[in-house]
């Protein structure tokens, strides 16, 4: 009878050892995995820091126009080459590409014809992207502005 008390007392006392070594592997991977992720999440936030540094140190180099820049690319949060390949134009001079490719794509992505309201806001934070710089330009002299109708006919 002794051996048989013996018996069940070292085979629940090797279960218990079982659920304690369990629960001890589990505690390690839950503690890795934080780890790892708390290194990839302060890795990615060093990046963001020096990206951003970058972009300041680059707006202050090339002096007011890169700070306008940077202020109008915050506003509508996309950079104006990204704003560019939106809209499928090289050169902002060409107006009439700008206002085309802007009226096709908005038209083209409307919900009503199985489009997207996404990239319809997409379009037009690109062109507001655009009039922005265009604005810029034209206020500081860099290109005339274009000519409007009533203009044209009194020439």
């Amino acid at each position: 009878r002794k051996l048989s008390v013996m018996v069940s007392y070292v085979t629940l006392n090797t279960s218990s050892i079982h659920h304690v070594e369990q629960a001890r592997f589990i505690a390690q991977l839950v503690t890795l995995g934080a780890q790892l992720v708390g290194k990839a999440f302060t890795q990615a936030l060093r990046e963001e820091f020096r990206a951003a540094s970058a972009t300041k140190k680059a707006a202050e180099q090339s002096g007011r126009d890169g700070a306008n820049s940077v202020k109008a690319s915050a506003y509508t949060g996309m950079s104006l080459e990204e704003a560019k390949q939106i809209l499928n134009v090289r050169e902002l001079n060409d107006l009439d590409a700008v206002a085309k490719n802007y009226e096709h794509l908005f038209k083209s992505n409307d919900k009503s014809v199985g489009g997207s309201f996404y990239f319809q806001s997409k379009i037009v934070r690109a062109k507001e992207r655009i009039e922005l710089e265009l604005d810029k330009k034209i206020s500081s002299d860099q290109i005339k502005p274009p000519e409007t109708q009533s203009e044209t006919k009194q020439n």
